[in-house]
């Protein structure tokens, strides 16, 4: 399968602000608040673009698919960071699956070529509760990471 074969079967859109093409393929019940129970997207990211620095108030988990790894940078509340990598090497390493932790700053980029992958939340995401990474404020609060977040944050 081709990333345009992806678009047109899924009927990809932009991805406001964050970056990559998606398409909400879930929705659960609505909660007493009114927000879904949760949440489910597949996301295509072609080989120049990334999913920019954010977080969210819930755990979201991300499930690679197909195409290429997927490196995707951690920044946590404590000040520790990592990277782990999606894709179909186990053996080498890479997982097909990542819960990243509620509050965790989150940013990823394909690693040669075009990733599609998934990510699903409960409860629902909602674009009331993403926010949106700052270059500034991160490179001040990861300083070992700069140059990696200022390749993650869309200005």
């Amino acid at each position: 399968m081709t990333p345009d074969e992806l678009i047109s079967h899924y009927s990809l859109q932009p991805i406001p602000r964050e970056g990559g093409l998606f398409h909400r393929t879930w929705t659960g019940p609505p909660t007493p608040d009114g927000r879904p129970s949760g949440t489910a997207i597949v996301v295509l990211l072609q080989e120049d673009d990334y999913s920019a620095l954010h977080r969210l108030p819930h755990d979201e988990t991300w499930h690679h698919y197909l195409g290429a790894p997927l490196e995707m940078l951690l920044l946590a509340e404590d000040g520790s960071t990592r990277t782990e990598v999606l894709g179909p090497d186990l053996l080498g390493g890479q997982a097909v699956q990542l819960t990243v932790p509620a509050r965790t700053w989150m940013g990823a980029r394909p690693v040669g070529g075009w990733t599609f992958f998934g990510c699903t939340m409960a409860p629902g995401f909602t674009y009331e509760e993403y926010e949106h990474g700052e270059l500034g404020l991160l490179t001040e609060r990861y300083p070992s990471q700069a140059e990696r977040i200022a390749g993650l944050c869309r200005r």
